[in-house]
């Protein structure tokens, strides 16, 4: 039997690749075509063809799908103006073809310094389109689990989508451990301790706080099952559903511990032993978070 293909060590083509239907992704804007960002050459700054990002059509599961894949080697997968113009172009054309969903495979540390106006403006326009396929009716599902994770911006965008497939290896937060570190201190919030990351951002605090609706293995096959799955389970995006979605939040937030570990996160939840929560399996995780009872 082979081995399982790890989706968080794939490169984002890798990922479609394996991800999708085989033979079935087709390319917008491949690298052939040079659509680059202007302003990092002007900076003297190495650029890429594909500027980051790859964005096309395929199917998953015999359904039409449009894709949009982060590639987090390229400067962290950080958002500039074609990055993000390229994946706002996908989204506009789902309102057009009417796709069966669309897919974003997030794996960024957030915008470009390089180009952080153009970024942030493209971050903004990319939430916007999301709402917009989403008030058509088309399912935006976006699957978390690179070595970069999903933060800044795109964290952001994560969060206005429909659902939210992260890996147990997967990352999702608005400011990076760094980023608080550097704007709070390391009293704040040391972004050296592993296991405060990963407990703080990672995958199982994600999903057990309802940031992710499924949590799945690092595995390419574990994202695609994930996926399907989900191609039928759009939330509805209407006034009541808005209004429910704040009260959640709400009560998520006067619920909130006095300690500032995800620890007493897990132990308001009924956990009662929070400390074993990172040994535990996805599949333990799932069965637990179900069945609403403790390890």
């Amino acid at each position: 039997m082979s081995a399982a293909l790890s989706y968080m060590e794939c490169s984002a083509r890798e990922r479609l690749n394996a991800l999708l239907d085989a033979g079935s992704f087709h390319e917008w804007l491949p690298p052939a075509a040079r659509v680059m960002s202007p302003h990092l050459q002007q900076l003297g700054v190495p650029g890429s063809f594909d500027d980051g990002v790859v964005v096309g059509r395929a199917t998953l599961g015999g359904r039409a799908v449009f894709v949009g894949a982060q590639e987090g080697a390229f400067m962290g997968g950080g958002v500039g103006e074609v990055h993000g113009a390229k994946l706002v172009g996908l989204l506009r054309r789902a309102l057009r073809d009417r796709p069966d969903a669309v897919l974003l495979l997030a794996d960024s540390g957030g915008v470009r310094l390089h180009e952080a106006n153009a970024g942030l403006i493209g971050v903004s326009e990319l939430m916007r389109a999301a709402f917009d396929v989403r008030a058509a009716g088309l399912p935006v599902i976006v699957l978390i689990g690179s070595a970069n994770g999903c933060f800044g911006g795109m964290g952001l965008v994560a969060r206005c989508a429909d659902r939210v497939v992260i890996s147990d290896m997967g990352r999702l937060a608005m400011s990076g451990p760094e980023v608080i570190e550097a704007s709070h201190g390391v009293e704040e919030f040391d972004s050296r301790d592993r296991a405060l990351v990963w407990r703080t951002t990672g995958g199982k605090h994600r999903y057990l706080i309802g940031d992710a609706d499924v949590l799945v293995e690092d595995e390419v096959e574990a994202f695609r099952a994930a996926a399907i799955a989900l191609l039928d389970r759009p939330r509805a995006l209407d006034l009541a559903a808005l209004e429910q979605e704040h009260a959640a939040l709400r009560a998520r937030w006067d619920a909130l511990p006095s300690g500032s570990d995800a620890l007493d996160w897990w132990a308001r939840l009924g956990i009662a032993v929070p400390a074993a929560v990172p040994e535990l399996s996805v599949a333990e995780l799932r069965e637990l978070a179900s069945a609403g009872s403790t390890p």
